[in-house]
């Protein structure tokens, strides 16, 4: 790569030394065509047409400099087509290419504009924008000025545009993020995932998930997810709900066709809002896919499933070790409903999981 880029230097002063040297040729044949006779000229011209038809059979496409094309662009015009070794076109794309070149050369000169916005005042743009939803670029601009910043409204406008900030009108409402950690308390989260069995039978699990303590409600699985069956999951969760006095008023699920009318009807009997996730957007449904997700790295990918039966004590294990062993980030590193232990004494250890996983607490 240095070494090309030496070449090119080099290379630059022969082309234009090349090019003044044609120029020079190029004035004293001028001069040279004044003094001569018209018959001597008619016979060079006869000569000079058999040599270009000799170097035609050798060479197919000659390599020129820019100022030879120059010199035979600006002959060419006062000719008829055909004299020259180049055709029309040719001609008129080299005048393209000089085009291009003159507004490439154009694009690169030094910008003239209003100057660029500080990197501070960026920050302090998009901080404002977000933390006042209802703020518009004059506002912002308002802002600004009674901190000694001088910034346009279009400004402000086209930053907020380039950064994907809607207007103030469509920043009123709360985000989805935000929805979620105002009312995580009230929300269960619901989702399917599916176990293949030893006989490559599709099993399909329906979890439910308190948002606010991180506990699985329920879990449970068949190979036909029917509307019967599903119905059903949500009666069951009903009655837990109801059992344990838990106050939810929302319940979020993806589009998933297996989630019918009926699964709604009977969450919203119990007063319970159902709300779809938008299409295609897992993230809407995160704290359920990190415990689903959990429960394949930690059990059920170490495990081969037979049947139903076999699932649903699998599913019953890992429940209760999800639930009272099992430390949660979001939880300060404590378990949903922990089991009762001393605050000091003998350390007691019990494999869980089939021994994939191992549980600690001090004895009563």
């Amino acid at each position: 790569m240095v070494a090309s880029r030496k070449a090119d230097h080099l290379l630059c002063p022969l082309v234009l030394l090349a090019s003044f040297y044609s120029l020079v040729r190029l004035m004293i044949g001028l001069v040279a065509l004044t003094g001569m006779a018209q018959n001597e000229k008619d016979a060079e011209i006869l000569a000079l047409r058999h040599e270009v038809a000799v170097l035609r059979r050798r060479v197919k496409r000659p390599d020129l400099f820019p100022t030879d094309r120059a010199i035979f662009a600006a002959l060419g015009t006062n000719l008829p087509a055909g004299r020259l070794m180049f055709q029309p076109t040719t001609l008129l794309r080299w005048h393209r290419e000089l085009v291009r070149r003159k507004w490439a050369a154009f694009q690169r000169r030094p910008r003239r504009g209003r100057p660029r916005l500080a990197e501070e005042t960026k920050a302090l743009i998009r901080e404002m924008a977000r933390e006042n939803p209802r703020w518009g670029d004059r506002r912002i601009k308002g802002e600004l000025l009674k901190l000694g910043i001088k910034v346009s409204a279009s400004a402000i406008r086209m930053f907020l545009r380039a950064h994907r900030i809607p207007p103030a009108p469509r920043r009123g409402g709360p985000t989805w993020r935000q929805f979620i950690r105002a009312h995580a308390a009230a929300i269960i989260a619901i989702d399917f995932f599916t176990i293949e069995s030893v006989f490559l039978r599709t099993i399909y699990v329906i979890v439910f998930l308190e948002l606010g303590s991180r506990r699985l409600l329920w879990a449970d699985c068949t190979t036909n997810p029917d509307s019967a069956w599903v119905t059903q999951q949500a009666r069951n969760v009903a009655y837990e709900i109801e059992d344990l006095g838990l106050p939810v008023r929302f319940a979020i699920h993806d589009r998933d066709a297996k989630f019918t009318s009926g699964f709604d009807a009977v969450l919203e009997s119990e007063g319970v809002e159902v709300i779809r996730t938008p299409f295609r957007a897992p993230r809407a449904n995160s704290h359920c896919e990190r415990s689903i997700g959990s429960a394949r790295r930690e059990f059920f990918d170490f495990v081969i499933v037979i049947g139903e039966r076999h699932l649903r004590l699998l599913l019953d294990l890992w429940l209760d070790h999800y639930n009272r062993g099992r430390p949660h980030m979001a939880l300060d590193l404590v378990a949903p409903d922990p089991r009762p232990t001393a605050a000091a004494g003998a350390i007691v250890r019990e494999r869980k999981l089939f021994g994939l996983t191992t549980e600690y607490w001090h004895a009563a």
